[in-house]
């Protein structure tokens, strides 16, 4: 057999078989690549954007109240006890605006923590649905007109709103890279 043939079937069959990896090794680069941006969607589209936009709805809401209200009395410190006005209009605002955008908060909370970054639930979404809980326990109070309660036994965690404020952008960027490095790759 001539040695020139079987150098030339050699190296074609080596050339052939770089070209099968090199193609399957990019194939499952960009295949990871795809479903790491997939979940980062999902992440934004199913809890991130919607936790960032209604703490912050709540938030806004919540400085508007207090806003109303200041120099009133209770809301900004003032005094103690609240006066029946007051209570009336917090009553109002809590069944109508805060309770409502917390539920939401609540649910998505609950049926979406396998998108969370973290590996342990971050302790300010444990306190915001301890909150929830026991505020419906004042709401149902309210409900059968016993008035004798009118706040949460567990505070409202002020940290869940920077909490989804940050992560809402770190999973952001993690999108605009990926997408960012798709494209040039792509070009």
């Amino acid at each position: 057999m001539d040695t020139s043939l079987v150098v030339t079937t050699v190296i074609t069959v080596f050339l052939a078989f770089v070209g099968y990896l090199a193609t399957y090794l990019n194939n499952l680069r960009l295949s990871q690549r795809l479903e790491k941006l997939e979940r980062i969607n999902r992440q934004l589209s199913e809890l991130y954007g919607p936790l960032f936009a209604l703490t912050h709805a709540s938030d806004t809401a919540w400085t508007a109240f207090k806003s109303k209200r200041i120099g009133q009395g209770y809301f900004d410190g003032k005094r103690r006890t609240p006066t029946e006005e007051e209570l009336k209009a917090w009553r109002l605002w809590m069944s109508t605006v805060f309770m409502p955008i917390n539920l939401r908060i609540y649910e998505i909370i609950l049926s979406k923590s396998d998108l969370l970054i973290e590996t342990k639930m971050p302790e300010c979404l444990l306190s915001f649905c301890a909150h929830v809980t026991a505020y419906q326990a004042v709401l149902k109070q309210w409900e059968d007109n016993d008035y004798s309660e009118f706040m949460s036994v567990i505070n409202y965690p002020n940290e869940i709103v920077e909490y989804s404020m940050k992560s809402y952008q770190f999973i952001k960027a993690e999108q605009e890279k990926l997408i960012d490095g798709k494209v040039r790759r792509s070009k």
